[in-house]
């Protein structure tokens, strides 16, 4: 058995559950046994309606992985929780063990496989993550669509109502946001859409603007027009790979950047995005 674990929550969201289907997808597409472990129970309700993934399994925390995975089992971690050296335990029982990396200075510490988005050593495997589902052709309707990410614990789009008021936006709703929120995000954004509409909206809008990494390159597959905006929530690829891929990057709700983002043609990308491949996985699972 193969076990995904993906830390999740109201005050995390769920880019890491969402690469997370994307690997299991393949797996189970190679004959392997596999499931998602979550530490929150709406995520796996989310993905099942969002991404139709079938099953998921609810722990606490990182430590307790080990609850359900058995000796001789492997695990894949897409965690950035302290781990209070439970890693070591992990990389003794199970039969292989591998993490994605939480910076570009992390590094492989108890002979774990590390998951980076560029590898150039014999201890990681590259892991830019995205669906194949983001690459069939899809007729694109002209919009500007805005998904901060799953979570606004602090009001944040409230607390820059002018900001948004200033564009024509359509507004991709989070699966964590307050319940009876919509009423007052309905007077910043031109339409509220549900997050069940997240694949269908992102491969189906000419543009996306999004503080959700995993999103943006999601959308940068599709062939969208993509601006990440740089709000200083921690971003799960790199702001320098995400511009080598064409994504343009606004730093803070600066309406003016935002403006000539939107205004300027699609950006020239160095490197051109792949559905993610799992052949390197497999070969060291």
């Amino acid at each position: 058995m193969i076990y995904y674990y993906a830390h999740t929550g109201h005050k995390i969201g769920l880019e890491r559950a969402r690469r997370g289907i994307t690997i299991l997808r393949k797996l189970r597409e190679a004959g392997k046994e596999v499931q998602l472990l979550v530490n929150d129970f709406r995520a796996g309700v989310a993905m099942k309606e969002e991404q139709g993934w079938p099953e998921y399994v609810t722990i606490e925390t990182i430590q307790d992985i080990d609850a359900i995975a058995q000796n001789g089992d492997s695990v894949i971690i897409d965690s950035d929780e302290d781990d209070h050296g439970r890693l070591v335990k992990y990389v003794s029982d199970f039969k292989k063990v591998m993490r994605f990396a939480h910076d570009l200075s992390d590094s492989s510490v108890h002979g774990e496989m590390l998951l980076v988005p560029e590898c150039q050593s014999d201890s990681c495997l590259e892991a830019v993550v995205i669906d194949e589902q983001y690459f069939k052709p899809c007729e694109k309707e002209k919009r500007v669509l805005f998904f901060l990410g799953d979570y606004d614990h602090d009001k944040t789009i409230l607390g820059n109502a002018s900001f948004f008021k200033a564009f024509d936006m359509e507004l991709l709703l989070g699966h964590y946001f307050f319940v009876k929120y919509e009423d007052d995000l309905a007077k910043c954004f031109t339409a509220l859409h549900e997050p069940e509409e997240y694949v269908e909206l992102l491969t189906g809008s000419d543009t996306v603007v999004t503080a959700s990494a995993q999103a943006a390159i999601e959308a940068k597959a599709s062939g969208a027009k993509v601006i990440y905006m740089d709000i200083e929530r921690p971003a799960l690829y790199p702001m320098s790979l995400m511009e080598h891929y064409g994504i343009r990057i606004v730093h803070g709700f600066d309406v003016s950047a935002l403006s000539e983002a939107l205004a300027a043609p699609i950006s020239e990308a160095s490197s051109v995005l792949k559905p993610y491949q799992i052949e390197e996985i497999l070969a060291h699972i």
